[in-house]
């Protein structure tokens, strides 16, 4: 089995980061847009939609508020075709301004580690720029007069 960790510092409180990772229905919206097209929650489920038609099941393991632990499991379509996936994403305050973002992704067959790492640090970049960017949106900087 393959692990991929990655650590991701995102300009934001914990609050915030965690609330757009807890966002499970938004994914599209609030984590990777333009990554994924569209989000539809089915049960326990969660069915992203991606850009050149690629479609994915994942299953929504647990969502625990006290640890800002979101954790999952692709379970259908995934693409390089997967034996086994399960991730999380946790969140930790690094200052009042600063949080850093854990991604573990743990996955079968080994040998799709360049291609799913390569998938990993492109969407850690897009997770990063769209909660800053939310971040900036919702706290505009005032002009001096």
């Amino acid at each position: 089995m393959a692990t991929i960790r990655k650590e991701i510092v995102i300009k934001a409180n914990a609050k915030h980061v965690w609330d757009a990772v807890s966002d499970i229905g938004a994914v599209h919206q609030r984590f990777v847009p333009g990554y994924t097209l569209d989000t539809r929650l089915d049960g326990d489920d969660r069915i992203l939609f991606f850009p050149h038609g690629g479609v994915v099941r994942e299953r929504i393991v647990s969502v625990d508020e006290g640890t800002h632990r979101l954790a999952y499991s692709v379970i259908e379509g995934s693409n390089p075709p997967l034996i086994h996936h399960h991730a999380s994403f946790q969140v930790f305050a690094a200052n009042d301004n600063e949080s850093i973002l854990v991604w573990i992704t743990d996955f079968l067959p080994k040998h799709t580690e360049p291609e799913m790492r390569i998938r990993i640090d492109r969407a850690s970049q897009v997770i990063k720029q769209t909660i800053e960017n939310e971040v900036r949106k919702s706290n505009p900087i005032q002009e001096e007069k």
